[in-house]
């Protein structure tokens, strides 16, 4: 086979993760519009949240394709500074409200999305001396993460860091990117047992100490939700009206703090499929990245660094960590024109052996 045919088959195989995007994405907006019919149910915000993982990963990709270094110290940079102002609330969590409770969760987010894209920005990096500065870059973000008190921001900021670091001595991403899978499985499978209070006593109340009794209190609430409606759940942005734990709550933002859980009381169990298709088509995207391994496995830590947060907070209700997250996945999965990806595709073609770095 030819560089022409084998440049043709890439094109190809990144046609047909597009496509799942776009099955995916687009499932979760019908889903959510389907789940909230015939009901006094918002779906807006889901709506609003799969149009800024569409758009932040269409701007990621097209701007990584010409500037990918700039693109992701840019996007670093944007984080950080989303993240620093947040002490005034981050705008966009629901379509209507100006300045949202519980930012906290976005900031962590945020903090984790911009270490993740500086690592990627590092990867790409030729100069030794910009690799290091784009190094320095992730470390001072993780710092700023210590400096505001985000405390899970500071500790998912330093697994990024370290993985990053091991991922430049690595060549092979499958194993790497299971294990990521199975991280993000492990912390959603943690909160839905301890919703359950399925965990031995001693562990349960470790657990809820750090967690508080009103979080794993409205945890409950969306589990006993979920088996009233286990197919459709009760609808989008419900779980305010119907949770007992969340009415009784000094302000509360309606919301039990869990995105498979959320989804699970209001969108049911085909809305927990989709939401963890929506993760596992980013994480296929990044297996077939034509990027070098070390930035793929970058980005995706950053990525499971978000779902694990987003299994324990709030932050995939608010619109700049949902389009980060977009934007952070379409950067590393872009088709530049200047790191030899042409030339290694070509390579790949004559020598077979060659697609087990993807392994």
């Amino acid at each position: 086979m030819g560089a022409r045919e084998a440049r043709s088959a890439a094109r190809e195989r990144g046609s047909a993760t597009d496509v799942a995007g776009v099955v995916v994405l687009g499932g979760c907006a019908m889903w959510s519009l389907i789940s909230a019919a015939g009901r006094e149910a918002r779906p807006e915000g889901v709506l609003l949240a799969v149009f800024a993982v569409a758009a932040g990963y269409a701007f990621g990709r097209i701007c990584a394709s010409v500037l990918p270094v700039a693109t992701a110290a840019v996007a670093t940079l944007g984080a950080l500074g989303l993240a620093i102002a947040s002490g005034q609330g981050i705008p966009g969590a629901t379509a209507g409200a100006a300045t949202q409770p519980g930012h906290t969760g976005a900031t962590a987010s945020l903090l984790v999305l911009g270490t993740g894209a500086a690592c990627c920005a590092a990867s790409s990096a030729r100069p030794a001396g910009l690799r290091l500065a784009l190094r320095m870059l992730a470390i001072a973000v993780a710092c700023v993460a210590v400096a505001i008190g985000s405390l899970p921001g500071a500790v998912v900021c330093l697994g990024v860091l370290l993985c990053s670091l091991a991922a430049a001595r690595m060549h092979r991403r499958t194993a790497a990117l299971v294990g990521l899978v199975a991280a993000s499985g492990l912390v959603v499978a943690m909160s839905w047992s301890v919703a359950e209070d399925a965990l031995p006593d001693g562990l349960m109340a470790t657990l809820e100490g750090a967690l508080t009794p009103n979080r794993v209190a409205l945890w409950q609430d969306a589990v006993a939700l979920a088996s009233q409606e286990p197919v459709r759940g009760v609808g989008p942005e419900r779980f305010g009206e119907l949770s007992v734990t969340a009415q009784q709550s000094l302000g509360s933002d309606g919301k039990p703090h869990s995105a498979p859980l959320q989804q699970a009381a209001e969108q049911g169990v085909v809305g927990v499929a989709l939401l963890a298709a929506a993760f596992c088509w980013m994480l296929h995207g990044l297996w077939r990245s034509p990027r070098p391994t070390p930035l793929v496995l970058s980005a995706g830590a950053a990525l499971t660094g978000l779902a694990a947060l987003a299994a324990v907070g709030n932050a995939l209700s608010f619109t700049p960590v949902t389009a980060g997250a977009g934007l952070l996945a379409g950067l590393a999965t872009a088709r530049t024109t200047g790191d030899g990806c042409s030339d290694r595709v070509a390579a790949d073609s004559a020598r077979p052996a060659d697609a087990e770095s993807r392994r």
